[in-house]
C-alpha cells in the first residue's frame, strides 16, 4: 500500500490510520509490539501530558496529546490485526458513552448546575458498572 499524504484536515485521521497500518507492516520495532510491551509508553506519555498541562505550555501540551493519541492508535491497530476491535469501534463506544453520560445535553434530563451534572454522571457510571458486572457473571 503506497503512502498518500492528505492535505485536507478532515482526512488527517484517515492518514493517521494509514500510517499505523504501514508502520505495523514495514517497521520491525512497531511490528514486534504488543499491548503489554506498549503499556510502559502509555503510562509515560500520559505522565508527560500531565506535566505539560500543569506547565500551561500549549505547544508542549499539543505534542504530548499527540503522543497519547499515538498510544491509543497503536493499541487499536494491534487489536484490529487480531480481529478484536478497531479505532472506529473505540470511537463508537466513546460517542455512545458521552451521549449516555450527558442526558442533560442529548436527552431530556435537566441539569442546571455542575453539581447536578456530576451527580448524574456518577449515577449513570455506577449503573453501567453494575450492568457490566452482571453481564460478566452471566
Amino acid at each position: 500500500m503506497p503512502y498518500v499524504a492528505f492535505r485536507d484536515k478532515m482526512t488527517k485521521f484517515k492518514e493517521l490510520k494509514q500510517i499505523f497500518t504501514i508502520l505495523r507492516k514495514k517497521c520491525p520495532w512497531d511490528r514486534k509490539q504488543t499491548h503489554k510491551t506498549l503499556l510502559k509508553y502509555l503510562k509515560e506519555e500520559a505522565a508527560e501530558f500531565i506535566e505539560a498541562a500543569k506547565s500551561g505550555n500549549d505547544s508542549h501540551m499539543e505534542e504530548e496529546l499527540g503522543d497519547v493519541l499515538l498510544q491509543v492508535m497503536f493499541h487499536a491497530q494491534i487489536a484490529s490485526e487480531e480481529n478484536r476491535f478497531d479505532i472506529e469501534d473505540v470511537i463508537d463506544i466513546l460517542i455512545k458513552k458521552l451521549k449516555r453520560r450527558h442526558p442533560h445535553v442529548f436527552g431530556k434530563t435537566k441539569a442546571s448546575s455542575v453539581k447536578q451534572v456530576i451527580t448524574n454522571w456518577n449515577k449513570i457510571k455506577a449503573k453501567e458498572k453494575k450492568n457490566n458486572t452482571q453481564n460478566t457473571l452471566t
